[in-house]
């Protein structure tokens, strides 16, 4: 079972999307960083390393998506509570990210979705647990 999960995006302006991330709360790891890549700390365990796309080129034999145009991946990104979802989802729209759908209440799941600056999808949901407040 793996121990740690490393999300790796390919991006245009590296300074963008780290400025972008930081608003969310991550933070930079400096170990895993260099003039080509970024590596943000997204949680216990979970590493978003943000790339040009030119770095990001070299782990892949296929050509490199635009994000803007064809979907690949979704990140979704679990979180404890409802107004938590709101206030991250507000911060991604205060920095530069562009709501693609409208909020989703399920009762039991609630959700928002954004893209980041370059075009990635982001999820942002809470799911109800027994005995624990939405």
């Amino acid at each position: 079972m793996a121990t740690r999960v490393f999300i790796q995006l390919p991006v245009s302006d590296l300074g963008r999307a780290t400025a972008f991330l930081g608003a969310l709360g991550f933070a930079t790891d400096p170990g895993w960083t260099d003039a080509a890549s970024r590596c943000m700390i997204a949680g216990t365990n979970i590493y978003v390393v943000l790339m040009l796309r030119g770095r990001f080129a070299t782990f892949t034999p296929c050509p490199v998506a635009d994000a803007r145009s064809a979907t690949e991946v979704l990140v979704c990104l679990d979180c404890a509570h409802r107004d938590e979802v709101d206030r991250l989802a507000g911060r991604a729209l205060a920095a530069g990210g562009r709501a693609i759908r409208p909020p989703e209440d399920h009762g039991f799941m609630y959700g928002r979705a954004f893209q980041d600056p370059d075009g990635h999808i982001w999820e942002l949901v809470w799911l109800s647990r027994p005995g624990v407040p939405a």
